[in-house]
């Protein structure tokens, strides 16, 4: 029988907070309770949702969606203006109970990390117990709740987080990993955005089941690299390492497209809805960078990026697009068709820099 998974278990955890930003103002702000909130810039100001509480949620609202979307789908939405300063001390705050359990811990963001606890400093002989430890501690020590995903892996442990979520504990045990990965729909995938997951639709490839049945040749071809870590998923394999130095020194925002654009005004369109969101993303950071890329990828999947590096600290909406504007000029568009279009910022002063994702949108899919 084929070997799916690692015949040596780690133990890992994802912590994510829920509504993070929206539960902080909720909680620090008792008018709020119960009420569809987001934090973020207003439709005026051209502003994006960089959170949304769990009552705005029910309504499709969700994070990085533009403004305007947000509040044609819930009229009666109240917008938050963020506090970062509150955030990142709240952080921290999180971050120091996660190293009162493991040293192993990998922050991806200010409200979610990966904690590795095959060792860990309380002595329980249980993830699960661990997870219970942590979310216990956050609630006592913040009154905020979080969701915890317990796996051998960081892609299962990912998945997990977001099985019960708000307030959650979710565990995919080793003997049950291999029957999880095979109900699993692919869209529910970490790594399998909506345009992949529609390509991979098309193919019949709609659970981890059917995945599982094509050979790495055969993803490659169709997926390019990316097919060797859909191989490996599809089997529960998963060999990343928490790594605790984990330092990402750009700040990115993108999106796929579900129909291809194949004019250069449509694309021109799509950057000004990026550059705002890219904008939010660095002040969430509170961290700037000199250097500006615009990153696009054809219908053929070939990709290209083009760069500036200024003399100042890009800040301001209007600079970003119209830096990104002059980089787009550059690249041919003429008979192409763009399935993928992306900005990021980089360059940051060394004070600056901690962990970044990069942020995935879904800007253009119905609205």
């Amino acid at each position: 029988m084929e070997q799916l998974l690692s015949p040596t278990y780690r133990k890992i955890i994802h912590v994510d907070m829920d509504a993070f930003y929206a539960s902080v103002e909720q909680r620090d702000r008792p008018s709020y309770r119960g009420k569809p909130i987001v934090v973020g810039g207003t439709p005026e100001q051209r502003g994006a949702v960089a959170a949304a509480s769990y009552e705005a949620r029910r309504f499709g609202v969700h994070s990085a969606m533009p403004s305007r979307v947000a509040v044609r789908r819930c009229p009666d939405l109240i917008f938050v203006k963020p506090r970062f300063e509150v955030y990142r001390a709240v952080s921290e705050q999180i971050r120091a109970i996660f190293h009162n359990y493991t040293d192993l811990v990998e922050p991806l963001a200010l409200d979610e990390a990966y904690l590795d606890v095959t060792e860990n400093k309380a002595g329980l002989p249980s993830a699960t117990w661990v997870a219970q430890a942590i979310k216990a501690e956050i609630y006592q020590e913040t009154q905020l709740t979080a969701s915890a995903g317990v796996s051998i892996n960081k892609f299962l442990a990912k998945i997990a987080s977001g099985m019960d979520k708000p307030n959650g504990l979710y565990l995919i045990p080793p003997e049950q990993a291999e029957d999880f990965i095979a109900q699993l729909p692919i869209d529910r995938f970490h790594g399998v955005g909506t345009v992949t997951a529609s390509k991979m639709h098309q193919l019949g490839i709609f659970t981890g089941a059917d995945l599982r049945q094509w050979s790495e040749l055969d993803l490659q071809h169709h997926f390019g690299k990316v097919g060797c870590f859909f191989y490996r998923i599809a089997r529960g394999q998963d060999e990343r390492l928490v790594n605790a130095n984990r330092i990402r020194k750009s700040i990115g925002v993108e999106t796929s497209f579900k129909v291809d654009l194949d004019d250069r005004p449509a694309v021109v369109a799509a950057l000004g809805q990026l550059a705002p969101v890219l904008k939010d993303r660095m002040d969430r950071r509170q961290c700037y960078g000199r250097t500006l890329t615009v990153k696009l990828k054809y219908a053929d999947y070939q990709q290209i990026t083009r760069s500036r590096t200024m003399a100042y600290w890009v800040q301001d909406v209007e600079t970003i697009l119209a830096v990104a504007l002059e980089l787009l000029a550059a690249i041919e568009l003429e008979g192409r068709r763009v399935r993928l279009l992306g900005l990021s910022t980089s360059g940051f002063p060394d004070a600056q820099v901690e962990q970044y994702e990069q942020l995935v949108l879904d800007l253009f899919a119905s609205d």
